[in-house]
């Protein structure tokens, strides 16, 4: 029968030094992105390309084209209801529309059926 007596560890492990602050979210990286973007000797040939692609109709990607110039141009958040302070809205209207008619003339074995809410 031995006798040994168990020596216990140096104690409670130290902690990990973690780096402080908040990480890197979606926005710092999005930040960073567009300015490696536009600090690029080649973004002006980007653009070129892509007004170049909106102006010819026989692009395939012409109404990409297109979307990409005019979100920069009008963005949506800016036609939003709560998109500005001042209160400015972008309201479209539609008239000289009528309500639908119902012509009852081709019924198939003679049976006339009445719509409603038309």
């Amino acid at each position: 029968m031995s006798t040994e007596i168990k020596k216990r560890g140096p104690g409670r492990p130290k902690k990990k030094k973690l780096p402080r602050g908040r990480p890197k979210g979606e926005a710092t990286i999005m930040k960073d992105y567009r300015l490696r973007m536009l600090n690029s000797p080649k973004s002006p040939y980007v653009l070129e390309k892509i007004f170049e692609a909106a102006l010819d109709d026989n692009h395939k990607h012409q109404a990409a084209a297109w979307k990409l110039v005019v979100d920069r141009i009008a963005p949506i958040s800016s036609f939003e209801k709560d998109g500005k302070k001042d209160g400015a809205k972008v309201e479209i209207n539609i008239t000289g529309l009528s309500a639908p008619k119902v012509s009852t003339d081709s019924a198939i074995d003679g049976e006339f059926e009445e719509i409603e809410g038309a």
